[in-house]
Order: C-alpha cells, then sequence, then structure tokens
C-alpha cells in the first residue's frame, strides 16, 4: 500500500445570511459527498483574496463585495485514492467572512470539485454532513455546540 503525502493551502469564504449557510457537496476527494465551505486552492502567484473570489465565482456564481479574513486552520486526513494508493494530507485553510447582494447560488456542478452550491439551515446541519473547515467555523461562530 503505497501513501501519498500532500499539504494543500486554500482559501474559503463563510457566507451566511438568515441563519443559512451557502455550502458546496464535494465531488472527490477526501471531503467526497460532504457540505464544505466553498473556496479552494491557492494558484502559483496567486493571492489568497483572488482566490477567494475566484473559487467563490467558481463554485458558488456569486461576486463578493465584503471579505475579511475570520480565521487560518488546519486538518489532516487520510484516505484512499485507488485500490492501493493512500493520500495523507495536511490541509490548511484560510477561512474569511464574505458578503454578497446576490442571493441566487449556482446549484449546478462545476465539473471539478464541485457538486453544486445550496443554501442550507444552519439549525439543521449534522456535524457527520460537514467537511473539517464548515464544522470549524459554524463551530467558532456558536453556530454548533
Amino acid at each position: 500500500m503505497e501513501t501519498v503525502v500532500k499539504t494543500h493551502v486554500g482559501a474559503y469564504g463563510i457566507l451566511i445570511k438568515n441563519e443559512k449557510i451557502a455550502l458546496v457537496k464535494k465531488a472527490r476527494g477526501g471531503y467526497k459527498g460532504k457540505l464544505d465551505l466553498p473556496g479552494g486552492g491557492i494558484e502559483h502567484t496567486e493571492l489568497p483574496t483572488e482566490t477567494l473570489k475566484r473559487e467563490i465565482m467558481e463554485e458558488v456564481g456569486i461576486n463578493l463585495n465584503f471579505y475579511k479574513l475570520f480565521d487560518v486552520t488546519a486538518t489532516n486526513i487520510k484516505w484512499k485514492m485507488e485500490p492501493n494508493l493512500w493520500e495523507d494530507l495536511h490541509h490548511i485553510g484560510i477561512l474569511y467572512i464574505v458578503d454578497t447582494e446576490e442571493l441566487n447560488l449556482k446549484s449546478e456542478a462545476d465539473g471539478l470539485d464541485s457538486e453544486g452550491a445550496k443554501w442550507y439551515n444552519i439549525n439543521e446541519l449534522k456535524p457527520e454532513e460537514l467537511s473539517p473547515f464548515a464544522y470549524f467555523a459554524l463551530q467558532k461562530l456558536n453556530y454548533l455546540k
């Protein structure tokens, strides 16, 4: 059994309106099937805020009119990529509180990581449905106990 060790750094947005949060359902990777904050990997020469705006547009289909650094966190996940190949991922997330005037989210899959974005009632979310970063953000904002 081979294991690939990798570090991934990304920028992610926390968009909450009226007790609802914008989340994407992950289509692949270690968080497949989980609800995650919209965002993704920082590309070469890109600033984290540029990544944030680009990824929010790609995954959620909206332009941001506000963003503020919320926190930086990290998690480790080991997941099976292929029958004999595992990934040991150190995932670092730069999390931002974001806002927009636009309320219609891109509900279709992006063809990459997302099965689409949707507003979720925060009070109905279960911790096991959430990615580690989504869980961390909601817990730190006192939405989850």
